[in-house]
């Protein structure tokens, strides 16, 4: 058996509506079922979903508050009224406000753009930044990306006298801010037909309702919003996201050139992949560790020059974040596990003075992926007492919902039900630790906590074709919500195993049924390679793409999940690195078993003493071995013993064969009774015979010294003869007994047959036996009765 390393959630379909879809549409039987198990399950939303391009952009009227918020805008414009855009520092916030910047310049605007600082404002509209924007003559703020919880914020506009129109796409709280207009699908009474903007798509329909018409020339900022942002691509996300990545392929501004020579993207062969994983996380790195600014300057430059400096510089702030988080992961993994335990804690918060705010998220997510649990992680400021924090959740457990019922103490918060930022009291931590660990003890079970693949598709090798794969890419661009495909591939057979890489880190598999074969490449995979047998099948789970080298094209899976469902056989017979090989082995789960005292020192393996039991010594009836790696290392005196040890415990996962033996009896010639009656007449002649004659009679005879002594030794069992300082001597009148009577002839004859069944056997002959015994048979043919 091989666990996988996470729960396999497998989606279910119903095939009715597949073959109804595969046959509309005249797509592959995967990609229907796909189409199916993600919501399209009519003809109508299938084919809106698979030819998307063809479609438009909702109203943007439909959202409530727009008509309000679109007035008042025209109306500053057209007075030359001072507007400010307000935005947030992280690549939705950047997108949100670099759209509302290209938008009012468009407009002809007397404007400016404000992005609060992460560390010495914080997150959101701000007291002190609204009396400045008083003090500067805006008459009109406008929000991008936040302000739906800005309630206190709202009100000192209106103290100030200043309109506030907010857009946002969070969620909305319990009390609304009282604005001019509030522009944010989730609200309360909105009736947008698709409720999963971001920050960029909301701003990006304001700019809609502005112009008067789609601003194609900005959806290649929205795209970078969207992807960053982690929203749903569904819907129009989808659209937002598909048009916006070829806008990117072709866009002419200057700093998204400047930003993908530093990423090292071409343009051409963009995906939401890079966006990411490459644009999003640098122009993130310039709010994370400092002003914004800079990235959204970037992205409205028109200067060439500049563009590539600040696109150098905020590379380096990207490289700078990667280096802090490295750091404060390691610092948070080891707060976890010295004084909050994962086994002792379901939900971890974790706190430290000074910890860089602008990352803290990032940590919390990495927490999440090591721990599996809801996480907060915190950065404390020991002279304002305040703890300033980012949470990430796992599923079944909605952090946004959870942190809801400790409002009490939690005067800033918002966020989502998988993420969520937070201020409070540091005097608090500790009592919004238990609270979230007494909520999460009430909603999760054990199971919960074990990490989830989403399998979108069973299917069998026959079902893998290239013209699938390319189906199945029609359904891009993928991200939240609309995933890379993930398919399963069940009980297949290996024909072919290997570690590939200059340092062997990564594993190649190529796996068949009885008519197709498929290569599996599996990135950091290569500690399998000891850890699946070549005879076992497996279960594979994985992203189909496809192989094009030398102008051969060709399906592939890379490998992301493996199963072995069934106890693993590993033969070891004919090892010569044991040592080695145990080396490699989790000791924890290690369990060496010998039936002999003194196998442990003849293999040389004393450093593995503590892992070790000797069937002799040990008396214990059981021994727990489910989860083990069991190695047996060496032959029991009789079948009888290995027999007792398989019945009498569970199967472990894995049974690793050694079986030791220093002689080989099966490979030396057991005397026939022809032999032995020879060697009798032969004393009986003799009278006498001295066992340093040995060689020299058995070269006479073309035996073997051993063979010599056995026979003396059957005799002497038998009361034959006697031996007195080296003489073997008849007795006179001895009784007349069987061969079978001696105890030495027996041990002979149930050495070869352990050696013939265990050691020389095939590998199908002994995995067969120890499933049979296992099972009560006492042979084969008995199961097979």
């Amino acid at each position: 058996m091989l666990r996988a390393k996470t729960r396999w959630k497998i989606d279910s379909s119903n095939n009715e509506k597949v073959e109804e879809i595969q046959n509309e549409l005249q797509v592959s039987f995967l990609t229907a079922k796909l189409l199916v198990n993600r919501g399209m399950d009519t003809i109508e939303t299938a084919s809106r979903f698979l030819h998307q391009g063809e479609l438009e952009f909702y109203d943007p009227y439909l959202l409530n508050g727009m008509k309000e918020a679109v007035e008042r805008i025209n109306k500053a414009i057209q007075h030359h009224e001072r507007i400010l855009i307000f935005g947030d520092y992280d690549a939705d916030g950047v997108s949100s406000t670099t759209v509302m910047v290209y938008t009012m310049r468009q407009l002809g605007a007397d404007f400016e753009y404000y992005i609060p600082n992460r560390f010495t404002e914080g997150y959101g509209p701000n007291e002190a930044a609204f009396r400045w924007a008083k003090e500067q003559g805006f008459g009109l703020i406008i929000t991008v990306d936040t302000g739906i919880s800005a309630v206190h914020e709202a009100n000192i506009a209106k103290e100030l006298e200043i309109d506030l129109i907010i857009t946002d796409h969070h969620e909305a709280p319990p009390i609304l801010p009282d604005s001019f207009a509030t522009i944010n699908p989730k609200k309360p009474g909105c009736t947008y037909p698709f409720k999963g903007l971001a920050g960029v798509g909301v701003a990006f329909k304001v700019a809609h309702a502005l112009l008067g018409e789609v601003p194609t020339h900005l959806l290649d900022i929205a795209a970078i919003g969207t992807i960053a942002d982690l929203v749903p691509l569904q819907d129009e996300n989808r659209l937002l996201a598909k048009r916006g990545i070829k806008a990117l392929q072709h866009s002419t501004k200057k700093g998204i050139k400047a930003l993908l020579k530093q990423c090292g993207l071409e343009a051409s062969e963009l995906n939401a992949e890079h966006i990411g994983f490459g644009i999003g996380p640098r122009i993130n790195a310039a709010g994370r560790l400092d002003s914004a600014a800079p990235a959204v300057e970037l992205l409205i430059t028109e200067d060439e020059p500049l563009a590539e400096k600040l696109a150098a510089e905020i590379d380096a702030l990207n490289r700078e974040r990667q280096a802090l988080v490295n750091e404060m992961t390691k610092e948070a993994i080891e707060e976890v596990e010295t004084l909050f335990p994962p086994e002792e804690n379901k939900v971890l918060v974790i706190a430290k003075e000074n910890w860089n705010a602008g990352v803290i998220g990032i940590v919390a997510s990495r927490l999440v992926e090591r721990f599996y649990r809801p996480t907060i992680v915190l950065s404390i400021d020991p002279e304002k007492g305040l703890a300033k924090g980012s949470a990430r959740s796992i599923e079944g457990f909605d952090m946004f919902e959870n942190l809801s019922t400790c409002r009490d103490i939690l005067p800033h918060f918002g966020g989502h039900p998988m993420a969520a930022g937070m201020t409070l009291e540091a005097k608090n931590l500790e009592e919004l630790r238990k609270r979230l660990d007494t909520l999460a003890g009430e909603k999760l079970t054990e199971e919960d906590f074990l990490p989830i693949t989403s399998i979108d598709l069973t299917c069998k090798l026959d079902d893998i074709t290239i013209e699938t794969i390319e189906q199945m890419a029609q359904l891009a661009p993928f991200g939240v919500s609309n995933p890379t495909p993930k398919v399963l591939i069940e009980d297949v057979d290996i024909s072919q195993i290997k570690r590939i890489g200059s340092d062997e880190s990564h594993l190649k598999l190529l796996v068949k049924d009885e008519s197709e074969k498929l290569d599996i490449i599996g990135f950091q995979f290569g500690y399998l390679f000891n850890e699946v047998n070549a005879q076992s099948k497996i279960s594979v789970v994985g992203e189909l793409s496809i192989n094009e080298w030398n102008g051969i094209r060709k399906p592939q899976l890379m490998l992301q999940d493996i199963a072995v469902k069934e106890w693993q056989l590993f033969d070891y017979r004919s090892i010569r690195n044991l040592k080695t090989q145990l080396a490699s082995f989790d000791k924890k789960k290690l369990l060496l078993v010998s039936f002999q005292e003194d196998t442990i020192d003849k293999l040389e393996l004393q450093e593995w003493k503590d892992y070790h039991v000797c069937l002799k010594q040990n008396n214990e009836s059981t021994l727990s071995l489910g989860d083990r790696y069991t190695v047996l290392l060496d032959l029991p005196d009789c079948k009888e013993q290995l027999v007792d040890f398989v019945q009498k415990h569970e199967q472990p996962e894995r049974t690793y064969v050694v079986f030791f033996h220093e002689e080989d009896h099966f490979f030396m010639t057991i005397p026939s009774r022809e032999h032995f009656k020879w060697f009798y007449s032969f004393l009986l002649k003799q009278k006498s015979f001295h066992m340093n004659q040995s060689e020299k009679l058995a070269k006479y005879r073309g035996w073997t010294k051993e063979t010599v002594h056995f026979m003396i030794k059957v005799f002497l069992d038998l009361k034959f003869v006697t031996i007195n300082d080296g003489l073997v001597s008849l007795n006179g009148q001895p009784e007349k007994r069987d061969l079978s009577e001696s105890p030495t002839y027996k041990r002979k004859q149930a050495y070869i047959e352990l050696e013939n069944e265990f050691v020389y056997s095939s590998y199908q002959s002994l995995k067969k036996w120890f499933e049979y015994t296992k099972l009560g048979f006492d042979e084969f043919e008995e199961a097979a009765n």
